[in-house]
């Protein structure tokens, strides 16, 4: 089988160096150039053109995310962004993954050498994802993020602090999954039940993830903290290297968050959430499982399938990767297989035919 070809773009000699080694280390990958600055990746890409691209987000002679508009528009590939752990790397990886970047790696900011070993595994797991992946065009990529409506229409109805949310949404998702999980809660309306998000992501990007989707949703959507109030209007998503799980205090939901051991070398994992979504929520859930690699999440999916939950499932051809949904729908645990586009306008029609959403105070 031919190898998966990977060209690294990167202004730092040693992450280079590292990642031609991790990656060479490999089977069934080879690094086939690495390249300092965006200017010499050009021209590599026009003399090898490699199968997988690794790019750093801030080079000199041309900044990263411009050099991925261009290469987006001009010569689509699969691409891996490597992205520093600060506030000003977590922005411009996301706005990589509008831009169309299939995945991102979060570099260490010290210690890069032991670091970025430490994270081999990660990296090349990214590597192949990102080889499978399906490019969908993103012709309207400068301005995906445009909000649903105008931020200052959105309601917040101060009520919403004394209710609980009868019934709840739990989405899951990696490779692809924050711009089909924006696609998804951008067309929710603000008196939706609560919602639940488990995203594959290190620690260091979900806050601003969530900031950037609050300005765009009629709903709330927020950085899920341990022991809060699950509202209606509201939607939460795990913290970057946590567990969230649904839990129950009488008649409320809560929040709860921990470090435990990554399940499905997870965390924070899809399965955890899908699971308490299943014990505490059961037939007043629904389950929405969206583009990701892998299995996790689709045993947990088929337990809320049999406790009563309503679930739905990516189809192929919206899916950057269709592993998770595939999955998922392999072992039974789906009812509806959905192109993304429909999954929001199912669930309100769901909603409208289990009775409406209900909130109790």
């Amino acid at each position: 089988m031919a190898k998966t070809r990977v060209l690294i773009v990167d202004d730092s000699a040693l992450v280079r160096s590292l990642l031609t080694e991790i990656i060479n280390r490999e089977p069934d990958m080879e690094a086939i150039g690495a390249a300092p600055d965006p200017l010499v990746a050009r021209e590599m890409i026009r003399a090898s053109n490699p199968d997988v691209l690794t790019l750093d987000v801030e080079m000199p002679k041309m900044d990263g995310l411009d050099f991925l508009e261009r290469l987006m528009r001009l010569r689509p590939m699969p691409v891996v962004m490597v992205s520093t752990l600060t506030e000003r790397g977590a922005e411009a990886t996301l706005r990589a993954l509008e831009l169309g970047a299939v995945d991102f790696v979060a570099k260490p900011k010290v210690g890069i050498a032991g670091g970025m070993q430490a994270l081999a595994r990660d990296i090349t797991d990214r590597i192949r994802a990102a080889a499978q992946a399906k490019l969908h065009r993103r012709a309207d990529a400068p301005h995906a993020w445009a909000p649903a409506e105008p931020a200052a229409a959105k309601p917040r109805p101060a009520s919403y602090s004394r209710l609980s949310t009868e019934k709840l949404i739990a989405i899951g998702a990696s490779t692809g999954g924050t711009e089909a999980i924006r696609e998804v809660i951008t067309r929710l309306p603000a008196d939706c039940p609560a919602v639940l998000i488990t995203q594959h992501m290190p620690p260091g990007f979900t806050r601003s993830f969530a900031q950037r989707l609050d300005s765009l949703c009629r709903i709330t959507v927020r950085e899920a903290e341990e022991g809060e109030r699950v509202l209606p209007g509201h939607a939460y998503i795990a913290p970057g290297g946590r567990h969230m799980r649904l839990a129950r205090s009488g008649s409320n939901y809560l929040v709860a968050i921990d470090d435990s051991e990554p399940v499905n070398r997870h965390r924070p994992s899809v399965d955890v959430l899908f699971r308490s979504v299943a014990a505490h929520a059961g037939p007043n859930a629904l389950g929405v499982m969206l583009t990701g690699m892998g299995k996790d999440g689709a045993a947990a999916m088929l337990e809320m399938k049999r406790a009563g939950s309503f679930t739905i499932a990516q189809d192929e051809a919206s899916c950057i990767v269709f592993g998770m949904p595939k999955e998922a729908i392999a072992l039974g645990a789906v009812d509806e297989v959905l192109p993304l586009t429909r999954i929001a306008e199912r669930l309100q029609r769901r909603l409208a035919e289990s009775g409406g959403v209900a909130h109790r105070v």
